[in-house]
């Protein structure tokens, strides 16, 4: 199974059609599989006098409340429409997250197959109930949580309806960006191992060497937030990968996806031809006349290795040569 790639635009629209569809865009061109961007009606997400989280305030320095931040941020109906309509003639995915049971409605009338809970919903029993009736594939995000409360999420998802086979678990860490000291990322594999999932990885790092190595490490799918520029005002630009670093990120990821094969190990297609001029035979080191005695001392292995394997040395040591050798040449 191909590892699936999300481009996460999610706000770094910063409200426009016009920078949405750019992002999609770029997320073509780097080969993503899908571009994502988040679903929510304001006034059903938070409360008018919530506060911005700590990195929003960081990087975003606007004194306002989270509510007002979050209103301009919003897709409206006809934006979703126009986008989804782009990403078709695109030929991408179109994926967003809901952040409300408003929006979970919306994006099921919209026809999307895959929905994507961000990690705030976690232990959002209606949410994930509403969710977990519609029976579809869900990437489901971790930040912020404990092995029970992923066991408690996916119990209600499944009880709801949906199967199991059709959930992937992303680690998840939702400080940004985060740092390095907190990626913890063999917890992603403890994820996977606890809970018999597909898992992978929601990279919220600098840069993409994370993501890199959890595809070494067996995730089957990354999400990777992007931006046209992280010198753009917004909450999330600058824990964004700017458009030639997604498409770095991506061509490594598909790379390292190639390179992890199979688990037999064997001589690759490509090195075969190499045996015979890498490896040694078994040759005489000093010119050997016919009945002397074989021994270590008129016998090496040398290259090319289109003779004898040196593992037939201990056969030939103490018995007599039915031939004269003359320096190098090769024992039959």
């Amino acid at each position: 199974m191909s590892i699936f790639i999300i481009a996460e635009a999610g706000i770094n629209h910063n409200g426009s059609i016009n920078i949405a569809k750019k992002l999609i865009d770029i997320a073509v061109k780097a080969g993503a599989d899908a571009v994502k961007f988040q679903t929510f009606k304001t006034e059903n997400l938070v409360t008018r006098n919530a506060k911005k989280a700590k990195y929003q305030k960081k990087n975003d320095s606007k004194k306002e409340s989270q509510f007002d931040m979050l209103k301009k941020l919003e897709l409206n109906p006809q934006m979703h429409k126009a986008l989804l309509s782009y990403c078709k003639k695109k030929k991408i995915l179109f994926l967003s997250s809901p952040f409300d049971l408003h929006s979970i409605n919306f994006l099921n009338n919209l026809g999307l197959k895959i929905f994507k809970i961000p990690s705030g919903e976690i232990t959002n029993f209606p949410y994930l109930q509403k969710l977990g009736k519609l029976n579809k594939k869900i990437i489901l995000s971790t930040g912020m949580s404990n092995i029970n409360e992923i066991k408690n999420a996916l119990n209600v998802l499944v009880k709801s309806g949906t199967k199991k086979s059709n959930i992937t678990v992303l680690h998840a860490n939702t400080e940004y960006p985060t740092p390095m000291r907190d990626v913890n990322l063999r917890s992603m594999l403890s994820i996977g191992n606890t809970f018999n999932v597909n898992f992978g990885y929601s990279d919220h790092t600098l840069g993409s060497e994370v993501s890199i190595a959890a595809v070494a490490l067996g995730a089957k799918c990354i999400e990777k937030h992007f931006t046209l520029s992280r010198n753009m005002t917004g909450p999330d630009h600058r824990a964004s990968l700017e458009p030639k670093e997604l498409t770095s990120m991506i061509h490594a990821i598909r790379n390292i996806e190639i390179a992890l094969g199979s688990r037999i190990k064997r001589p690759s297609k490509s090195e075969t031809a190499n045996i015979r001029i890498v490896r040694k035979s078994l040759v005489a080191s000093r010119n050997i006349k016919k009945g002397e005695i074989f021994t270590e001392q008129n016998l090496t292995t040398k290259r090319p290795g289109s003779g004898l394997s040196p593992f037939k040395m201990i056969k030939f040591l103490g018995k007599r040569s039915l031939k004269n050798y003359k320096k190098d040449q090769q024992i039959k």
